[in-house]
């Protein structure tokens, strides 16, 4: 008995050598000393504590935090949730005459007319719903309500940097086409401004102010810069010269709004008339009739894209719809408030948890890597849409944005983990399956110097070394 008790004891102080021994390797490493590091490894099974260092201090998660999103969202709404539109009308139909006006009216669905999910041909479902009702005249006009969601569709935490930009659209109870457009631009010699070819789709309204310049670049380094539910864009940056048409990605300003234009025009083409421009409202109607809903994919699919392709625009629809749940307009704060009372009921402290959006795309954002392993555990072991959680995280070498990490090496398959990086920041969390034992993890670096592929190595490095101890 005291042989095996003394080598427990040295099983025990050989693998507490070990953690010390990487997360020391990690720490005093040269682009990572004055870095603000946070690393947690958790055995799901024992409960145990595998590698930590500074789990419990804050620091900027990136798009881990889809990972509270999703979580949240598949406990409050349950996989099957669908998002909902609704086409009404107000007046009366005579004669084939819709004596009033056509509603759109939003429930905050990021998936229509998506290249992602969603039923490409929704336009067509609507025109065919309203033959349906014998009309072939509107009298008034195509209107978008989107009040159910809050005119704030930028987060006052986001960077002015990326406003304007297609991965920082605006959030409206109204979407359409992911909220993103591409623009065509033409270069000529270096120095010059180049010139916008067209725009797709067209929006309509839509003006740019072109500060941007042809360079001897071979990328694309323009930025889009502008304010919510305005129509104008200011283009800086660089696009490479001597280019016949060069795309690319801006944001839709005013979706709504497009959306309403765009189904008029659908109208028209298929020979029912309209009689007024089409509009965007922030207020919400009366006396109105519904007489057709459209549905979203389920969310266990919309949850997959979010974390699979880190989707800001799924995930902060998703993140403002969780306000409903306690407020009859969805605004930011109201889904930081619901996200979380869900956690601290049950019993994740949110005490040190600085949450500003859904997606992880605000720098302001903050939490201890403990509070993300807390949830991951949570899911693995209490929630009932435990599959459905996993099943939307990539596989690391195999899939998503996670698809080169540990490629070709002894963990590729065995970790199921959501990235996050902005400026200055790379993240992982997920679990890790080895012999037969799961592992909750988060791993956070900010700040860091030198290059992004070199923590990526270091963090790849730190993943099998934990297959060790």
């Amino acid at each position: 008995m005291k042989k095996k008790y003394v080598f427990f004891i040295l099983v025990l102080l050989t693998g507490c050598l070990l953690q010390a021994q990487v997360v020391t390797k990690i720490i005093q490493s040269e682009n990572l000393k004055s870095a603000n590091i946070s690393l947690l490894f958790r055995n799901i099974e024992t409960g145990q504590t595998i590698l930590q260092h500074r789990s419990e201090k804050v620091a900027i998660p990136a798009s881990t935090t889809k990972l509270i999103t999703t979580a949240t969202a598949l406990e409050l709404l349950g996989s099957e949730f669908c998002f909902e539109t609704f086409l009404e009308y107000d007046g009366k139909i005579e004669n084939g005459v819709l004596n009033g006006n056509l509603y759109i009216r939003g429930g905050g669905d990021p998936t229509l007319g998506s290249r992602y999910l969603g039923d490409g041909n929704y336009l067509i479902k609507w025109i065919d719903a309203i033959k349906a009702l014998g009309i072939k005249e509107i009298q008034g006009a195509v209107i978008a309500d989107a009040s159910l969601y809050s005119t704030e569709g930028i987060s006052p935490k986001w960077t002015w940097e990326d406003m304007g930009n297609y991965y920082a659209a605006g959030v409206y109870a109204l979407s359409v086409a992911d909220n993103s457009c591409t623009v065509v631009l033409k270069s000529s010699e270096i120095g010059s401004t180049p010139e916008i070819v067209r725009t797709e789709p067209i929006i309509p309204e839509l003006t740019f102010d072109l500060k941007l310049k042809a360079t001897s670049i071979t990328f694309d380094s323009a930025y889009f810069y502008g304010e919510s539910l305005v129509n104008q864009r200011t283009l800086y940056g660089a696009i490479p010269a001597f280019r016949t048409e060069f795309p690319v990605k801006a944001d839709i300003p005013n979706p709504p709004l497009y959306l309403a234009q765009l189904f008029t025009q659908t109208l028209m083409e298929n020979k029912i008339t309209v009689g007024s421009k089409a509009m965007a409202s922030f207020e919400r109607g009366q006396n109105r009739t519904l007489f057709y809903t459209n549905y979203s994919p389920p969310l266990r699919e919309i949850i997959k894209e979010i974390n699979y392709r880190s989707n800001n625009h799924y995930a902060e629809h998703l993140f403002r719809y969780l306000a409903l749940q306690k407020s009859p307009i969805a605004t930011s704060n109201a889904a930081i408030v619901v996200v979380k009372d869900f956690w601290n009921s049950k019993r994740i402290s949110t005490s040190s948890v600085f949450l500003y959006d859904g997606c992880g795309l605000s720098p302001c954002n903050a939490i201890p890597g403990g509070f993300l392993v807390d949830i991951l555990e949570y899911m693995y072991k209490k929630s009932a849409k435990k599959e459905d959680f996993i099943a939307s995280l990539p596989i690391a070498g195999e899939s998503g944005t996670v698809k080169n990490l540990l490629k070709n090496s002894k963990l590729q398959g065995k970790v199921y983990a959501k990235s996050g990086s902005i400026s200055g920041v790379q993240c992982y969390a997920g679990y890790l399956e080895w012999k037969n034992q799961t592992y909750a993890f988060s791993l956070m670096i900010n700040h860091f110097t030198g290059s992004r592929r070199e923590v990526v190595k270091q963090l790849e490095s730190l993943m099998l070394n934990v297959t060790n101890f």
